[in-house]
């Protein structure tokens, strides 16, 4: 039986919101304390032990860097590469609709955005999964999006 998670969490956020909404990552993580983003090492080191993986994309050519733990959520190897296209193709339809929208917002507008979405970690098994987006500026230019990935307890 497939998991349905019942409130998904969707919404666009200004930039000067960006501290509280990738605090929304450590929800349901007691005893962890979120760190003061960008992540230093040891601050990396923090955010995988409690489950929630870092992600960036270049908007030059749609390159993803991932970190252990979003390789686990899509079950690929850890430190394979990995195409956008072939990370979108894993989305449920529905949220991968509602993730390039809210995407395609994020990178005309300079906003971030939060949105619970279906990963197809394998062909019969799906989580869902809290996708927390920033958009990276240089000037008034959206140059890539980067952000954090957690599985949702359920």
């Amino acid at each position: 039986m497939r998991h349905q998670y019942p409130l998904p969490l969707h919404h666009s956020w200004p930039l000067f919101e960006r501290a509280r909404h990738f605090d929304l990552g450590w929800v349901e993580r007691a005893g962890v304390r979120p760190p003061a983003l960008p992540p230093a090492a040891a601050d990396a080191d923090a955010l995988e032990r409690a489950g929630i993986g870092t992600w960036e994309c270049d908007l030059a050519d749609d390159s993803l860097t991932w970190s252990p733990t979003v390789h686990d959520l899509f079950g690929l190897p850890r430190g394979a590469p990995v195409a956008r296209a072939d990370a979108v193709a894993r989305y449920g339809e529905g949220s991968r609709a509602a993730m390039e929208r809210l995407r395609a917002h994020a990178i005309a507008h300079r906003r971030g955005f939060t949105l619970d979405v279906e990963i197809w970690s394998a062909p019969a098994r799906s989580d869902w999964v809290r996708l927390i987006a920033a958009p990276i500026c240089v000037g008034d230019q959206v140059v890539g999006l980067h952000g954090l990935k957690c599985r949702i307890p359920g």
